[in-house]
């Protein structure tokens, strides 16, 4: 249920519908969770870098002007936008061999790609296409994720063990360096695996414990001090402080580069648009707050854009940060708009001591990000409850690992549609029969039972459409076959059915006709106002009689005694003779 004064307000305000209205004892709140925020983000985004091939300085980018523009230009309270994991090894994978990675092309190209990504987001908002969000499947998008994670850790492995990135596709890597283990700089391995422990020590004892944040910045200290690079552990060198510089991407904007980047910012698109929804949508259920997915899109392609203008690569709505953000207290845009400051100020003054940066760490980081990507329990999850949709996401996750990210997207766009067709298509129909205590009850297809002597009730379980047309003429006809007492009356209750597409009218007539032929009059109850004016425009009216749709199924039982005076029907099921 949705706060009505709340959607008042959001209606009031254009801008700002993430903070206001202020809630003044709220305020403290919210800078301490940004200021949690700022801890836990900056090691990450700088991690996602390593994902994206773009500089280091990029992923602090990536949470300054576009989450400012979100804040002010979109619809949740709670959202991050940020880098992501998952956006970023689309853009990776999309960009690969068209530039070399984290040259001024190749980021160039990657704030290419953000634009391109803000201008789906802008025209799904211009033809109101938010509802798309819902066609990427929960089930498909874990294992797609999964996949990812796996995809992220496996390619980190090589850093950690300061090795030369070498391979193409994850299992590639993977064997390239349990191949060249004996190389490995075991300094470095030293340096990562207490990146590890630090982080997942302080998470086990709290999860508001800035792990990352004290790991990298007592990795920086250390390297100063022990003057690591001399010991052979690489460090990132000089990386550019002050703002970022305004500008469009330094690309040559023709047909053919934009046909080639196309596909890979759909897939963006889409992942963008499925995860922000999702995230957006759970809190403001939780929360009891408005939500408008379409003034989401503007402040995702804002954000995008401010992304593309400000070198730096694709922001998504981040599940991850936005639960940061829950967990430290912040229930507003303020605590991002919070964050925001203190990058800026990192910008401004503390660049300088990133130079001491191990590459090592850096890889530790995102090898943790890439492991809790990859959701056991959500998998397990699956197979409990939907053995089948389990197959679906462990076919995800493989297409990733096997294939790379920017195919596995359009892979689950269509395996999520197929879940749903199969789900529309696979539907589990029930006849309505008499309960001497319930008054009526759902009986199995299968089981025969009518409603009364030659009344066969028949609930269809789902909307009428092409793909279930089929199912709809073969159960009836089949059960008409082997009705005993033959049936006068056949009865389709659609209490359930909110759609019947031009197919499945086609079906309804056809059936009709045949009923007919063996001397069984098609009536059905429960059809809601919209069908009906689909029946009335399809001239399923005309054909069945407006003396054959009926309200309820109690309405069908006294029609049917009625019409036929030589048979009493009883509701619970006795048999006083037949009649046609």
């Amino acid at each position: 249920m949705v706060n009505v004064s709340v959607k008042n307000r959001t209606r009031r305000f254009l801008l700002f519908q993430g903070i206001l209205p202020v809630d003044r004892a709220q305020v403290p709140a919210d800078i301490i969770a940004g200021v949690t925020l700022a801890a836990l983000a900056i090691p990450e985004v700088m991690g996602y870098t390593k994902i994206s091939g773009t500089p280091v300085i990029t992923g602090l980018y990536t949470i300054l002007i576009p989450m400012v523009l979100y804040a002010i230009f979109g619809s949740s309270r709670h959202l991050v936008v940020g880098a992501d994991s998952a956006t970023a090894a689309i853009l990776a994978s999309g960009i690969a061999g068209l530039a070399i990675p984290a040259s001024g092309e190749w980021l160039a190209l990657a704030g290419l790609l953000a634009l391109l990504a803000a201008g789906f987001l802008l025209l799904a908002r211009i033809v109101r296409f938010g509802f798309l969000s819902d066609f990427l499947s929960r089930t498909v998008l874990v294992g797609f994720l999964s996949g990812v994670g796996m995809q992220v850790a496996t390619g980190e492995l090589a850093g950690m063990l300061d090795l030369p990135p070498e391979g193409h596709s994850t299992i590639g890597k993977l064997v390239f360096t349990l191949r060249e283990i004996p190389h490995a700089n075991l300094n470095s391995l030293i340096v990562a695996v207490s990146i590890l422990v630090i982080i997942v020590g302080s998470h086990r004892i709290s999860k508001k414990i800035p792990g990352p944040l004290i790991a990298v910045s007592g990795a920086i200290i250390a390297s100063w001090a022990l003057d690591l690079k001399s010991y052979g552990v690489q460090v990132i060198g000089p990386v550019p402080g002050g703002l970022p510089t305004i500008a469009l991407p330094a690309v040559n904007f023709d047909m053919a580069l934009i046909e080639k980047l196309v596909p890979t910012a759909f897939a963006m698109f889409v992942v963008i648009l499925s995860q922000s929804a999702a995230t957006s949508r759970a809190y403001a259920v939780h929360y009891n707050e408005s939500f408008d997915e379409n003034v989401d899109l503007v402040g995702l392609c804002l954000a995008n854009i401010g992304a593309g203008l400000s070198g730096t690569f694709v922001v998504n709505g981040s599940p991850t940060k936005t639960q940061m953000v829950e967990s430290a207290g912040g229930k507003s845009q303020l605590s991002q708009l919070t964050t925001s400051f203190i990058v800026l100020m990192v910008l401004l003054f503390f660049t300088a001591p990133l130079a001491y940066l191990p590459k090592a760490v850096l890889s530790a980081v995102v090898f943790l990000i890439g492991l809790e990507l990859v959701d056991v329990k959500g998998m397990k999850k699956i197979y409990a409850e939907r053995p089948w949709e389990f197959w679906v996401a462990l076919i995800t996750t493989a297409a990733v690992v096997l294939v790379g990210v920017e195919q596995s997207i359009l892979l689950a766009i269509v395996l999520s549609l197929a879940v749903h067709t199969r789900h529309g298509y696979l539907v589990k129909n029930m006849l309505i029969v008499p309960d001497q205590a319930l008054g009526w009850r759902q009986r199995p297809v299968g089981d025969g039972g009518q409603a009364a002597p030659g009344l066969m009730i028949y609930r269809f379980m789902h909307s009428m459409y092409y793909a279930n047309s089929q199912v709809l003429s073969d159960e009836i006809s089949e059960l008409v076959r082997r009705a005993d007492p033959p049936l006068s009356w056949f009865c389709i209750d659609a209490v359930a059915v909110d759609d019947v597409d031009f197919t499945a009218a086609e079906t309804l007539r056809i059936i009709y006709y045949n009923l007919a032929k063996h001397g069984v009059r098609l009536v059905m109850c429960g059809v809601v106002d919209e069908v009906r004016a689909e029946f009335d425009r399809s001239r399923l009216t005309d054909l069945l009689g407006a003396d054959a749709i009926f309200q309820t199924v109690d309405a069908v039982r006294i029609a049917y005694g009625q019409r036929n005076s030589n048979c009493t029907v009883n509701i619970l099921g006795g048999r006083h003779g037949q009649g046609r």
